[in-house]
């Protein structure tokens, strides 16, 4: 039964299990997590989320990006989740198609403060329930996300509440009754993409996880096979109950492949992105035709045609086409402005981008083909899942921070974050 492998997994891995390349993976997320929360405080989302959860106060427990004021553990979560996946800039699981971080890590942060725990702690923590959320997402299966569930508020509960647990010291039975708590909680809906709700739905599954552990902590009873059960999550949001969701469980750790996003958009469209980088860039006025060949999934997902809006131009192939091509930096937050998708020679080259889905390549691949008037070709292929080193990864997600954040920002957080210090020191750090 998955929620008891789940649950043992939770309990008995500790430091040592862990490898090197993991932990400093981890750190990565977390600095890439950070920096996208702390540039998304300004955004509307966040300070609706804040505004709301400053004006019911509440026991001063842990920070939220953007505001010195302390909140309760479960709003705090609830406001970083939303924040941090505001600019939809975070990182991203291709397992299970979701985003772990922004689920987990404010879950994590927000119980570390609460319970005067250690960067070190909550590191452990948000690791095995990124790790928690991705298994889940796999052992859903993909039927669950082309139904409409959005993985990063749903399979992502079960990670934050993962993590919670963690960090609570539970047991294998409080932890499953913590999983089947949180399975009648979880929550998050594809239809919500393009608006406020999207990152919403990660500050849902933050919130979901922490108020679940805090109320078996409480001795909460629940039907610790919720996840699993006859009338259980996955039977009733198109589970498909995909064995190998557990397939080397404490011993390969699906999180070694998360996708860092180095361009400001929604993921599906950055195969496509990094294609068009490995070409040389032709003048738009020599393009006859763009053809970009990608998974099907991702027509229902990023394939919006004539974006009116920014936010429409972060799920749009034909929109980021043209703006690489015309050298509009799509890693920049303020290239995806209502006025872009307005601007004439912008609105005359996406009209050349033609989409197709083409089954046989993989939801991190794609295809781009460029007919020049000549009747030269330009052709280009990229896979999100080629080797990245570890060292390349960590210059990229720097450079990354320091454009979101500036780089002393960056250097502090990072100098946090390879340092047990007190959460409650990383938590004043992202606040501030």
């Amino acid at each position: 039964m998955i929620t008891q492998s789940l649950s043992e997994f939770i309990v008995k891995t500790d430091a040592n299990d862990i490898p090197d390349a993991t932990r400093q993976m981890l750190r990565l997320s977390m600095l890439d997590w950070a920096a996208c929360g702390i540039a998304g405080a300004p955004e509307p989302v966040a300070e609706i989320t804040r505004g709301m959860a400053l004006s019911e106060e509440g026991i001063d427990e842990a920070h939220v990006f953007g505001c010195a004021q302390s909140l309760p553990a479960r709003v705090a979560a609830l406001v970083n989740g939303t924040t941090s996946h505001a600019l939809d800039y975070d990182d991203t699981h291709f397992a299970h198609i979701g985003h772990p971080s922004v689920a987990v890590f404010p879950a994590a942060l927000a119980v570390a403060e609460q319970r005067h725990l250690t960067v070190a702690d909550l590191q452990m923590a948000a690791l095995i329930g990124i790790e928690t959320s991705i298994r889940v997402g796999v052992w859903l299966g993909r039927d669950h996300y082309q139904t409409g569930f959005h993985q990063t508020g749903t399979a992502g509960a079960f990670g934050a509440a993962a993590a919670v647990a963690k960090l609570l010291g539970f047991d294998a039975q409080k932890t499953a009754m913590t999983l089947g708590l949180v399975a009648t909680r979880a929550s998050g809906l594809k239809s919500q993409f393009g608006t406020m709700g999207k990152p919403y739905n990660a500050g849902l599954a933050a919130s979901n996880g922490v108020e679940a552990a805090l109320l078996v902590e409480r001795g909460f009873v629940s039907n610790p096979l919720g996840l699993e059960a006859a009338q259980g999550f996955g039977a009733t949001h198109a589970g498909q109950n995909r064995v190998r969701g557990l397939e080397g469980l404490g011993q390969t750790w699906l999180f070694d492949d998360i996708s860092h996003k180095f361009h400001a958009c929604c993921h599906g469209l950055h195969a496509t992105l990094e294609a068009l980088a490995g070409m040389n860039r032709p003048a738009a006025r020599d393009v006859e035709k763009v053809e970009i060949q990608t998974h099907p999934r991702w027509i229902t997902v990023c394939n919006q045609l004539n974006p009116e809006t920014g936010l429409g131009a972060k799920f749009s192939y034909r929109m980021v086409t043209a703006m690489a091509l015309l050298g509009h930096p799509t890693s920049a937050l303020e290239s995806y402005s209502d006025a872009l998708c307005k601007e004439p020679e912008i609105v005359a080259l996406r009209g050349k981008v033609q989409v197709c889905a083409n089954a046989d390549l993989s939801e991190t691949e794609a295809r781009v083909k460029i007919t020049l008037l000549d009747g030269s070709i330009l052709a280009a292929s990229h896979d999100l899942n080629a080797p990245m080193t570890l060292e390349d990864r960590e210059a990229r997600l720097k450079t990354k921070a320091s454009a979101l954040i500036g780089g002393y920002r960056t250097k502090d957080l990072w100098a946090l974050i390879i340092s047990d210090v007190s959460a409650q020191s990383l938590g004043h750090a992202i606040a501030s």
